[in-house]
């Protein structure tokens, strides 16, 4: 699977999500994500302004959705969401309705795994429940916990190889990741690189970052695009 780079418009503002989104389809960035505080903040409209404005471009509503997944799904895919985001901490019918709904409005599902006390297991469950890709997720919160208590604040990248192992779907690596690991994230099998906080987005404020973003965005890019195909599931490691 070629390299995708999707960046996670983790914003509370419409106007300011438009512009960089702009900005990083001119940089090369392949996907766009209305990121959790932006559907919150602007809900279906944001993701309908998104359409309007890049037609044609995958778009990832990131509901972290825990029930009602029908609906949820079917609101967001009618809205111009290509991809919609379901939790494993959600109870299995929930997962399936999610599934169920993207596939009678035309989404791809992506099952996270946040939270889950075995992420590994987690992904191959959401995998057999028909998802379509794994989010590989290690939360804003739980990384700022601990590393406030003073220990090492936990990576995806920490049992990443395990989880694209065990599924057979293409595989994101989310949550505080640095920019050089970012950029590694298909040497572990994961084709899909996420860019957001602290990367693009202020991790604090959720405003776009200061500094020269559509250079930095052109380069990663280019570096992730030049990787070639990344072969994804067991077969990787075989």
């Amino acid at each position: 699977m070629r390299p995708i780079v999707q960046i996670s418009l983790d914003l509370t503002n419409i106007d300011e999500a438009l512009e960089t989104a702009a900005l990083a389809m001119r940089a090369g960035v392949d996907w766009l994500e209305a990121g959790t505080p932006l559907i919150l903040a602007e809900g279906l409209h944001g993701v309908r302004k998104l359409r309007e404005a890049f037609p044609g471009v995958p778009i990832v509503a990131d509901l972290k959705t825990m029930d009602g997944g029908y609906l949820e799904a079917e609101m967001m895919a009618k809205a111009g969401a290509t991809h919609v985001v379901v939790m494993a901490r959600a109870h299995a019918e929930t997962i399936k309705c999610v599934v169920n709904a993207g596939r009678d409005f035309g989404a791809k599902v992506m099952g996270d795994n946040l939270g889950c006390e075995d992420m590994v297991t987690a992904a191959k469950w959401l995998e057999d429940l028909g998802c379509d890709y794994i989010v590989h997720h290690i939360g804003y919160d739980e990384r700022r916990g601990i590393a406030a208590q003073g220990k090492r604040m936990p990576s995806p990248l920490d049992q990443l190889r395990e989880v694209v192992s065990a599924v057979n779907i293409p595989v994101q690596a989310v949550g505080g990741l640095s920019l050089e690991q970012a950029i590694r994230c298909p040497e572990y099998g994961a084709p899909l690189v996420v860019l957001g906080a602290p990367l693009t987005i202020d991790a604090d404020a959720f405003k776009t970052a200061d500094g020269n973003l559509e250079d930095s965005l052109r380069l990663i890019c280019q570096m992730v695009h030049a990787y070639g195909d990344v072969k994804t599931g067991p077969a990787k490691n075989s």
